[in-house]
């Protein structure tokens, strides 16, 4: 099958698309290889593709309507899997134009593309942050996700709104998918396991916002993966009968939450962290964060139901994996 993977070179993308490879397909990945974190990172992950015939990247920017509508019209994909977005929650709070230009207009162009490609099937990131101010756990994909605390959030939010209104008006089936604090090998320089690993080997203190008092459905990148491509073993269709949250009577639509279904305090973290790697931390204790919460839980019930999705990696094999990536990856 011909799949059209965005953000190829990012921490996600890039474990789909060698997923997907290495199944046989062919895959063709979009990524503006940006500055938001070395972008050396990023052509590493490429490079891992390197010897796949199938594979092929592309640096385009998703706010670039014209080059993104000639690659669907040369390409021709019959699936496609969003993954490419502007990352991080706090990132949002001093660049919010970012946000508007990659997840707002590149969505859409993404959006049009699938219309007049005739698409089959897309599904795209979507974020745990959608729940914003709601303090009910776990998070269930019924729950009102009206008021987000960050712009991330809300483009994410919007970005489920507009799948659903394509979905309906051009019957595109399409699936989101509300991912929780990945991690793992090959993640992203701007998230904690990566910060915590980097300043204890360097002997700088870490710091822990709310005072050390956070919970996160931590979940282990190839757990994601295995979910990613569960979904795609089942086209939407438009459900008849009670209209809910996480599904449509009038469009073929899905939304999914996707996470451990097992939140980890964040110092149970940090003592896997120091675990394995050998070295204790000094910490910092610092006030919550701008439009940070405190705890996130995924319900998975929907996911487990209909696609048997069971993580099974615990946070002290995934911390131990990912740190034997870090050390190998930079020499440490």
């Amino acid at each position: 099958m011909r799949i059209l993977v965005t953000g190829g070179a990012g921490f996600i993308g890039n474990h789909v698309a060698l997923r997907l490879l290495e199944g046989g397909h062919e895959v063709l990945s979009i990524d503006n290889c940006n500055d938001y974190y070395d972008p050396a990172l990023k052509e590493a992950r490429l490079a891992r593709m390197k010897n796949f015939s199938a594979f092929e990247n592309k640096k385009i920017d998703l706010s670039d309507g014209v080059g993104i509508r000639n690659l669907f019209s040369s390409f021709q994909p019959e699936e496609v899997i969003h993954l490419a977005a502007q990352a991080g929650v706090r990132y949002s709070v001093t660049h919010p134009e970012a946000y508007i230009s990659s997840n707002l207009v590149g969505f859409f162009h993404v959006l049009e593309g699938c219309r007049h490609g005739k698409v089959q099937h897309l599904i795209y990131a979507s974020s745990s942050s959608v729940y914003g101010a709601n303090t009910s756990l776990p998070f269930s994909e019924k729950d009102p996700v009206d008021h987000p605390l960050t712009l991330y959030a809300a483009t994410k939010r919007s970005n489920e709104v507009m799948a659903h209104a394509y979905s309906h008006l051009y019957q595109i089936p399409v699936t989101g998918l509300r991912f929780f604090t990945v991690y793992g090998p090959w993640g992203r320089p701007d998230m904690a396991l990566f910060k915590f690993t980097k300043d204890i080997l360097e002997d700088k203190p870490i710091v822990l916002y709310n005072n050390g008092q956070m919970r996160r459905d931590f979940t282990y990148i190839d757990d994601i993966v295995s979910g990613v491509l569960a979904v795609r073993t089942c086209v939407p269709e438009a459900t008849q009968g009670k209209s809910q949250a996480d599904r449509s009577t009038v469009a073929p639509y899905r939304v999914y939450n996707i996470g451990n279904s097992a939140p980890v305090e964040l110092m149970d973290y940090v003592r896997a962290i120091e675990k394995a790697l050998g070295k204790k931390a000094r910490s910092t204790m610092a006030p919550m964060q701008q439009g940070d919460v405190p705890a996130t839980h995924a319900n998975t019930t929907a996911l487990q139901e209909e696609f048997h999705y069971a993580p099974h990696t615990s946070v002290e094999e995934g911390v131990r994996y990912f740190i034997k990536w870090y050390r190998d990856f930079y020499k440490v």
